[in-house]
């Protein structure tokens, strides 16, 4: 059976009403229950979290590049990666670079 992937989730999702944690009981994963002050503190590691610098230096999104391999290439990869200690989207970005600056 596939793997289920949740939907994407972008500005303009409707997200839905809003909630009020003083009145209804909201539970975390681990069964306690939501506050303000404990949704305030998820929100504020979520936005200390970032996400990568982009590539191009500005605030900008840089674009992405996406492609299947086989297994036997991905695990290759994989290895190699991390001898090098690299990620694979670091090894495969490195290898077209040099792809594109040969051409």
């Amino acid at each position: 059976m596939a793997k289920r992937r949740p939907p994407a989730v972008t500005p303009n999702t409707a997200i839905g009403d809003d909630v009020d944690l003083d009145r209804d009981d909201v539970r975390l994963p681990d069964g306690t229950r939501l506050t303000e002050q404990r949704a305030e503190e998820i929100v504020q590691d979520v936005r200390a979290r970032g996400g990568r610098p982009s590539l191009t230096g500005d605030a900008a999104v840089s674009p992405r590049v996406s492609f299947r391999l086989t297994p036997d290439v991905r695990d290759r990869a994989a290895a190699v990666a991390e001898r090098e200690g690299k990620t694979i989207s670091q090894l495969a970005r490195e290898a077209l670079e040099s792809r594109v600056r040969a051409s």
